[in-house]
C-alpha cells in the first residue's frame, strides 16, 4: 500500500495549482454528462420516435461537434482560452436545458444540433490552457490524469443517469445543465486566461500569428490528423459494430454491457500505474505500441465466440487507449506553436468528430458485407497506422525551447501567416 501511494504521489506531484482546478472543472463538467449516454433512448422510449429519427439526432451532435472543433479552435486563439470556455460552457447549459423541453421534430434536430456546437467547442481550449500551464516534459502525465477524469466522470454519470431517468427524462436535461453551469462558475472564479498576450519574440524561438490555412500547410500535423482518424474510426467499433458482432454470436445486451464496461473500469484503475509507466518514455514508441493493440486488440474479435474472449479483445484495445489518448494530446501540444495551439488543438478533434460520424457506418456497412472478417481489417488499419506514427516522428524528440515552448522551425513549414482580421 506505501508503495502504491508513493507512486500516485509521484504522478499527481508538481503540476501547477491552475491545472487542477482545470482538472477540477473536467471532473464536475463529465459527472454531470448526462444526456448524450442517454439520447437515444430518451427519443424512442420516452418520445415515441423511430430509431432512424434517434439516429439522425445523433448524427446532427457529431455534425455540430465537427463544427465546434473548428470554431471553438479560433475562438481559443482569438478571444482566448478562458473566455471560450464560459461562452461554450453557458451556452451547453442553455441549450442543453432547452432541449428537455422542446418537443416538435425538427426542433429536436436543431437544438440537438446547437448542443453538439456548444458542448464541444470548449474542447480546444481546455487543451490549449493545459499546455500552457504544463510544461513540455510533464504533458503526457497531465493529459493521462485529465483523461482518468474523463473517464471517471463518464462512469459515474452513466450509472446515475439510469437511476435519475426512472424519476423523469428532463431531469437528466436540467442536471446535466446544472453540471455545465458549475463547471462555468469553477472557470470563472479559479482559473486565469494563459494566452499569450503577444507573439513570442525570441531569438531561439519565432512564432507568427497563424491561421487555419496555415494549420493544414502544416504537412506533419496534418498527417498526425489523419492518422489519428484512421485510429479513431477503428475506436467507434466499440461502441457500434462489437454489440451487433457480439448479438450475433448468440450473447446477451447484459453481457455486452458487462463487456464494454469493462473499458471504463480499466481505464479508472490502470490510468494512474500506467501513467508512472509511460513517464519519460519515447512519444514515438509509446503511440507504435498503442496503436497496435488498439488495432489488433478489435482484429482478435474474429476468433471471439464467448463473453470472456471478447472482454479480453477489449482489455487489449483499452490498454492500447489508456497509453494512446495522452501520447497523442502531448504530441499535439508539442506540435502547436504557442499562439495557434487553438487552431491545432481544434484541427484534432475535428479527426475524432469525423470519425465519429464516419466510423459508425463504415463498420455497419464493413459487417454486413464482409461478416466477421472486418476484425482483421481493424488489426490491418491498426498497423498502418502505427507505422504512420512510426515514421512521422522519426525525426526524434520534438525540440522544445526554455520554458517548455515548442520550436516553431523545426515543426511547421515557412509561410506568410494568415493576415489579421481574416476568416482564419
Amino acid at each position: 500500500m506505501r508503495a502504491v501511494r508513493r507512486a500516485v504521489t509521484k504522478t499527481v506531484s508538481g503540476l501547477p495549482r491552475a491545472f487542477w482546478w482545470l482538472w477540477t472543472s473536467t471532473l464536475i463538467n463529465r459527472l454531470g454528462g448526462f444526456v448524450v449516454t442517454f439520447l437515444a433512448l430518451y427519443l424512442t422510449l420516452d418520445r415515441g420516435y423511430s430509431a432512424s429519427y434517434a439516429g439522425l439526432v445523433a448524427a446532427l451532435y457529431g455534425l455540430g461537434g465537427a463544427v465546434a472543433a473548428i470554431v471553438g479552435g479560433v475562438l481559443t486563439d482569438r478571444v482566448g482560452r478562458r473566455t471560450t470556455m464560459l461562452l461554450a460552457q453557458v451556452g451547453a447549459a442553455v441549450t442543453t436545458a432547452v432541449l428537455g423541453f422542446v418537443t416538435h421534430p425538427v426542433a429536436i434536430a436543431a437544438v440537438a444540433c446547437a448542443v453538439g456546437v456548444t458542448s464541444n467547442a470548449s474542447r480546444p481550449a481546455v487543451q490549449a490552457m493545459m499546455a500552457d500551464l504544463v510544461p513540455a516534459e510533464d504533458r503526457v502525465r497531465a493529459f493521462s490524469l485529465n483523461y482518468w477524469a474523463i473517464n471517471i466522470g463518464f462512469g459515474v454519470s452513466a450509472a446515475a443517469a439510469g437511476l435519475i431517468a426512472a424519476h423523469g427524462y428532463l431531469l437528466l436535461f436540467l442536471g446535466d445543465a446544472v453540471a455545465t453551469l458549475l463547471c462555468a462558475l469553477v472557470v470563472f472564479v479559479k482559473i486565469p486566461e494563459t494566452r499569450p498576450s503577444t507573439p513570442a519574440r525570441d531569438t531561439a524561438v519565432a512564432e507568427p500569428s497563424a491561421g487555419l490555412g496555415q494549420v493544414v500547410r502544416d504537412g506533419r500535423f496534418m498527417a498526425l490528423v489523419g492518422l489519428t482518424f484512421l485510429i479513431a474510426t477503428v475506436l467507434q467499433q466499440g461502441s457500434t459494430t462489437l454489440s451487433v458482432s457480439m448479438g450475433k454470436a448468440g450473447l446477451t445486451t447484459s453481457q455486452y454491457g458487462l463487456v464494454i464496461g469493462l473499458n471504463g473500469l480499466l481505464i479508472v484503475l490502470l490510468q494512474i500505474p500506467m501513467t508512472r509507466l509511460m513517464r519519460d518514455r519515447s512519444r514515438a514508441a509509446l503511440l507504435v505500441t498503442a496503436t497496435l493493440l488498439q488495432g489488433w486488440g478489435f482484429g482478435l474479435t474474429v476468433f471471439a465466440g464467448s463473453a470472456a474472449f471478447y472482454a479480453l479483445t477489449v482489455a487489449i484495445w483499452t490498454l492500447g487507449e489508456i497509453m494512446a489518448a495522452p501520447t497523442l494530446m502531448a504530441v499535439v501540444a508539442d506540435l502547436s506553436p504557442t499562439h495557434a495551439r487553438g487552431r491545432y488543438q481544434g484541427m484534432y478533434s475535428l479527426a475524432w468528430s469525423a470519425a465519429t460520424f464516419l466510423g459508425p457506418m463504415a463498420g455497419g456497412v464493413a459487417l454486413d458485407r464482409w461478416g466477421s472478417a472486418m476484425w482483421p481489417v481493424c488489426g490491418v488499419v491498426g498497423t498502418v497506422a502505427a507505422i504512420g506514427f512510426g515514421l512521422l516522428l522519426r525525426q526524434g524528440p520534438i525540440r522544445t525551447a526554455p520554458g517548455g515552448v515548442t520550436s516553431a522551425s523545426s515543426l511547421r513549414p515557412t509561410g506568410d501567416a494568415a493576415p489579421a482580421g481574416s476568416l482564419e
